[in-house]
């Protein structure tokens, strides 16, 4: 991914512009992809996501590929594959212009997540390729739920809520947060 806008929590562009070259020197037709993500940020549609990685140097003179979002301008472009003998997933929602691809090479560095553990292209590929919708079904089952007794009311998780799952309520005289799990995502951003 081309990473969140102000961070440093992804490869630097130099890495892609070395393998680009080779690309074409092969006779390719390299692009960079990356798909929207499901939590609130700067590469939750295609337009700010395109916006942020330019600012974070990818962009088509830095590393000599344009940048696609692969499943569109609001991560609705997506293919339905088959996961053929799947037991808990049927299908998964990939980012069409990954689907159009000739060849996928991953570029990623070691990443933590709440849901994977600690992983890198497996990881990368496995979330990063899927749709808006597929990353809301591969988070579906991991939704957070709120102990309030540990829950200090400051509403740091409302803040950070893109789909308005959270609210507070009463709770021993003291205001809690509540989790809504027909509007959250599971995306772990609270």
């Amino acid at each position: 991914h081309f990473g969140e806008l102000g961070t440093m929590a992804h490869l630097r562009s130099g890495y892609a512009r070395v393998l680009v070259d080779i690309i074409k020197d092969l006779g390719g037709k390299p692009f960079l992809t990356d798909a929207n993500t499901l939590y609130r940020g700067s590469r939750k549609n295609a337009l700010d996501h395109i916006e942020t990685a330019y600012l974070n140097g990818f962009t088509p003179y830095s590393t000599g590929a344009h940048v696609i979002i692969a499943d569109g301008l609001k991560g609705t472009d997506e293919v339905a594959v088959p996961v053929n003998g799947g037991v808990y997933v049927k299908e998964a929602l990939i980012g069409r212009a990954i689907m159009d691809a000739d060849i996928v090479i991953s570029l990623n560095h070691f990443k933590g997540h709440e849901e994977a553990g600690f992983g890198g292209a497996l990881k990368n590929l496995g979330m990063g390729c899927g749709s808006t919708a597929g990353k809301r079904h591969m988070h579906h089952d991991g939704k957070p739920c709120v102990r309030p007794k540990a829950c200090v009311g400051c509403g740091r998780c409302l803040k950070q809520c893109a789909h308005g799952a959270i609210s507070f309520v009463d709770y021993e005289g003291r205001r809690v947060a509540k989790v809504n799990p027909d509007l959250c995502t599971g995306c772990g951003r609270c």
